[in-house]
């Protein structure tokens, strides 16, 4: 069967009804280990996970063709040169590389007798979906109140978050997973980050203080209910996309490929918790956040 030459149009970033249920056009079927099938479509609403950066995970929801409903097994990003298909982990290349297009590949457990050409309808599961965005949303909005929390210890400059603060998050950033109504964020504090200016004297002891600065900044953030958007810079899956959110010190903007609320007021309570560990010699620090949404 013919591979596509071109990006899956995605349609979750958007907040309207067919970011969780579209029609689709099957373009490509092929067997995928352990009896299990990958179906390619020229659109979908479905979010996939991103092996090269895996914070926010695959939507949950099913295909639904001829009244049937095949549930999703997976939804992973995925890449071909035309000759081959190529997924998850496997992806030998980076978005945007010539020759290659990148697709979303929805996983099914078994054969579906789905044949290209088909006309199909992807329905995702909104619950779901909503907690997740619901967790990215957060995870972006801690990522900056982490930044001012910690912005008096530097003591050289670096580079500046969305809201010209000291990037902490970018500069330390080991892991940042999504989980429903959260995240979980680790940061690693290595030499390289000390000899940024980063000082590490006297964390431990100062986390409960830092955590209740973090958490009183995103509720005063929360509280505003600010708007939320996704620019796009197209439709497909390899375009760059980013969030914007209208705090009340600037218009705030962070690449990202995830899906999240409306606005800020979604988020109803919030609560944070920071962690040190040790990692072979390596302080780790472990950002946990909550959100009790409205």
């Amino acid at each position: 069967m013919p591979l596509p030459s071109t990006d899956t149009v995605v349609l979750y970033p958007a907040a309207d009804a067919e970011s969780l249920r579209a029609g689709a056009v099957v373009l490509h079927v092929q067997p995928y280990g352990d009896g299990r099938e990958v179906v390619l479509l020229d659109r979908t609403p479905a979010h996939p996970v991103d092996r090269a950066w895996p914070d926010q995970g695959p939507d949950r929801g099913s295909i639904l063709v001829d009244e049937r409903e095949l549930p999703l097994a997976d939804v992973i990003v995925a890449a071909t040169d035309g000759t081959g298909l190529f997924i998850g982990d496997d992806v030998p290349v980076r978005r945007g590389t010539d020759g290659w297009a990148f697709v979303v590949a929805h996983v099914l457990e078994t054969p579906s007798r789905i044949a290209v050409g088909d006309e199909v309808v992807v329905s995702i599961d909104a619950r779901h979906r909503r907690a997740l965005s619901v967790g990215h949303t957060l995870c972006h909005l801690a990522s900056l109140a982490l930044n001012a929390a910690l912005a008096d210890r530097w003591s050289k400059p670096v580079r500046e978050d969305a809201l010209a603060r000291p990037d902490f998050d970018h500069e330390a950033i080991q892991s940042s997973t999504i989980v429903p109504n959260g995240s979980v964020d680790v940061f690693r504090l290595n030499k390289s980050l000390r000899r940024k200016g980063f000082a590490t004297d006297g964390l431990e002891e100062a986390l409960p203080a830092l955590a209740d600065i973090t958490a009183a900044a995103l509720g005063t953030w929360v509280a505003t209910d600010a708007a939320v958007h996704i620019e796009r810079d197209g439709d497909r899956l390899g375009d760059p996309r980013y969030w914007l959110c209208e705090l009340p010190e600037t218009s705030a903007r962070i690449a990202c490929g995830g899906t999240h609320v409306a606005r800020l007021g979604e988020l109803g309570s919030v609560s944070v918790q920071l962690g040190l560990d040790d990692d072979a010699g390596t302080p780790m620090l472990t950002m946990r956040c909550a959100a009790d949404p409205a």
